[in-house]
């Protein structure tokens, strides 16, 4: 059996007497087994020739096109209780609908009527606004009667100094005819006294000369005296004025003082008063906070702080709620090797989960079930998978995505590059190199570049 025996078995039996040995050795099932290597040699040549789409592929999932379309939470600006819902989970809601009610769990802001309290202080504060303004006025008011009130006070002292300076006029004046009559008087008296040496006068006629020359003294001395009065009054007078001056002064800055703290005092008084309104206006808006509403039409996903009574933080999460309309897009993942090769604009296959497609990757055009879409933004920057991230829109031109798609749905994406033939494309995949690098043209034939 293992033909290692010197006796040749061929050479003492012919096999073509028996039935089995016909059945094997007249057939001739292998000139069809190599017609049929010779045809699949043959087509697969042809298919080597033909043409292949290369192509990036990318998982990703279906979104929106715009970032307000997109599923969000709610949140509290403050801190607060869940007091009570409106909504259940799955309710439609319009723009403005209350979702639920929150109170205050901070004790500053327990007070019901604290607007209006607020507003109470605020009026206060005014009034005293008000009469702080009034005082002002009036120390104004004073500071010009006292100004006025010096003028008069001086014009009053320079008639006094006009007056001391005439009177002082008039003594100078009386001073020099009471010299005048001193000399007169000794001339009389010595003329008495010649005549009386001669015998023609008496003694009574000289001694009432000289008695008038005393007199005449006396008057000199009193003249003189009066006037180092009149004197003494002018600078009196001057006196006068400087003490008007000084006193008057003291009183003009001690108004102008107390009116200085009285605009400080209503400046001071009018801050509190823009801070009490300031207070009042954030009391207000934090009251039309208690109340959680819909910021635009759409669809209540999920309760995330669902039972009555809990307390959250501000800007904890309180309920995911979904846009009700959007338009519907999908972001997928391409590695960072393939990222020169796709452009805004560039046509995308699309396939869904749940949606059945039969996928040819080099030949697009005889897949089915693919969707088409179109490259409108391309990530700048890589996310935390690795991958850059690009956003696709449908296509126009192409079947309209499927109605019961919804976002958060599984996406594969195939984006179309150049096309190569098959064999260079094998080639490629062998080696491990990227795909062509190229830039397509538009419509003009025109190169398209990166946005």
């Amino acid at each position: 059996m293992l033909n290692i025996s010197e006796n040749k078995i061929i050479n003492k039996l012919d096999l073509n007497e028996y039935t089995a040995g016909k059945r094997v050795f007249n057939r001739t099932h292998f000139e069809y087994f190599n017609r049929f290597l010779f045809g699949f040699s043959i087509v697969l040549l042809i298919i080597l020739f033909m043409p292949w789409t290369q192509t990036v592929n990318g998982n990703g999932a279906v979104t929106t096109l715009t970032p307000e379309q997109r599923p969000q939470t709610l949140q509290s600006p403050i801190p607060g209780r869940l007091e009570k819902w409106y909504v259940r989970e799955g309710d439609r809601v319009r723009k403005g609908d209350t979702i639920l009610q929150i109170s205050e769990v901070k004790s500053e802001y327990f007070d019901p009527l604290l607007v209006e309290r607020t507003g109470d202080q605020i009026n206060a504060k005014i009034n005293s606004v008000n009469a702080y303004g009034q005082k002002v006025e009036a120390l104004t008011q004073q500071t010009g009667a006292l100004a006025s009130e010096l003028l008069l006070k001086l014009e009053q002292a320079q008639n006094k100094i006009k007056q001391a300076r005439f009177k002082v006029t008039s003594d100078s004046i009386d001073l020099e005819a009471a010299r005048t009559n001193i000399d007169i008087a000794q001339r009389q008296l010595v003329r008495e006294q010649t005549l009386q040496d001669e015998g023609l006068k008496s003694v009574v006629d000289v001694e009432q000369k000289r008695l008038k020359l005393q007199e005449t003294q006396a008057k000199l001395i009193s003249q003189e005296q009066k006037l180092l009065q009149s004197r003494n009054e002018v600078i009196n007078a001057r006196i006068d004025i400087n003490r008007l001056e000084q006193e008057y002064a003291e009183k003009i800055a001690k108004a102008q003082s107390d009116r200085f703290s009285a605009e400080s005092a209503q400046l001071d008084v009018a801050a509190q008063v823009s801070k009490l309104e300031n207070d009042r206006s954030n009391y207000s808006i934090r009251s039309g906070m208690l109340f959680i509403v819909a910021p635009q039409d759409g669809y209540i996903n999920k309760a995330i702080v669902s039972g009555i009574g809990e307390t959250f933080k501000e800007g904890e999460p309180l309920v995911n709620i979904m846009p009700a309309n959007y338009d519907l897009a999908v972001e997928t993942f391409v590695d960072p090797l393939d990222l020169p090769l796709l452009y805004v604009g560039e046509k995308v296959r699309v396939q869904f989960d749940g949606w059945p497609a039969i996928v040819f990757s080099g030949w697009p055009n005889a897949s089915y079930g693919t969707y088409g879409a179109e490259i409108v933004a391309v990530e700048t920057f890589i996310s935390s998978n690795g991958k850059y991230r690009v956003l696709l829109a449908p296509d126009e031109t192409d079947y309209e995505w499927p109605d019961a798609l919804r976002p958060g749905s599984g996406a594969y994406t195939i984006a179309l590059l150049d096309d190569v033939p098959v064999w260079y494309e094998l080639w490629r995949q062998l080696n491990g190199f990227p795909p062509n690098y190229y830039q397509p043209t538009d419509a003009s034939g025109t190169v398209k570049t990166k946005k």
